[in-house]
């Protein structure tokens, strides 16, 4: 095991693990965007910045990657570290200034409502913190998504911004994007899914009829696994 302290709280962890991971067990919350247990971190979003003092050195490094080390002293709400998180939050906003998730996290810190640099006209809500295209490649394996153009005009969008042959409709890029930017909507009768300007039939559950999941997304396990679809046409609640 390794001693360490995180805000002067004496903690025991294990080899291997990141400081953002320990802090989380140990009740002390740092804030992030792009982080997701069951994703690689890859620090994307810089909100979870601590400060780390190793013998006679300091410096910032991103929680999610830094591993624990014996004798590491971490603070995580020095001023240090909150200028550095309301920058990071002035940038974001500056892309994504309608973002309402963005905007209670700069209330939280106390960052000025009136921008500090120049919002992006085209309202987007992406951080482009790549959640989303690594969900869909390596949890879905489907690679539905990716990043198109450069700059700032850099977004998430299916190939060539047309209709996805590959997408199965599971949403899972919606489920885990931390500001809202991909739509996905329902119909009334919850019988069909939009999301990518595709639209998708819903499956009913054979047992209670209510529409729970794209027959796409369906057939796509069945194959996956070997399964008959109509063994997986049963919703979570009557199985």
């Amino acid at each position: 095991m390794i001693n360490l302290t995180i805000d002067n709280k004496k903690i025991e962890a294990e080899a291997g693990r990141t400081v953002l991971e320990v802090a989380r067990e140990n009740g002390i919350v740092i804030p992030t965007l792009c982080n997701h247990e069951s994703l690689e971190p890859t620090g994307s979003c810089r909100l979870c910045v601590v400060e780390a003092k190793q013998g006679k050195r300091t410096r910032i490094v991103t929680s999610c990657l830094y591993p624990v080390a014996e004798g590491l002293a971490v603070d995580t709400k020095s001023e240090r570290v909150m200028n550095v998180r309301r920058l990071v939050l002035q940038l974001l906003l500056a892309r994504c200034p309608e973002s309402r998730q963005l905007k209670e996290m700069a209330a939280e810190m106390g960052v000025a409502p009136e921008p500090r640099f120049t919002p992006d006209k085209d309202n987007v809500k992406c951080i482009l913190c790549r959640m989303c295209v690594r969900t869909c490649e390596k949890i879905v394996g489907v690679s539905a998504i990716g990043f198109s153009y450069r700059g700032p005009d850099k977004n998430v969008c299916t190939p060539f911004q047309e209709e996805s042959a590959v997408c199965i409709g599971c949403g899972a890029c919606a489920y885990v994007c931390p500001t809202g930017h991909i739509e996905m909507t329902t119909s009334e009768s919850g019988d069909e899914r939009t999301i990518w300007g595709r639209t998708f039939k819903m499956q009913a559950c054979k047992v209670c009829g209510r529409y729970f999941a794209p027959e796409d997304q369906l057939a796509y396990i069945s194959r996956k696994a070997e399964v008959p679809t109509d063994d997986l046409a049963v919703c979570v609640s009557c199985r």
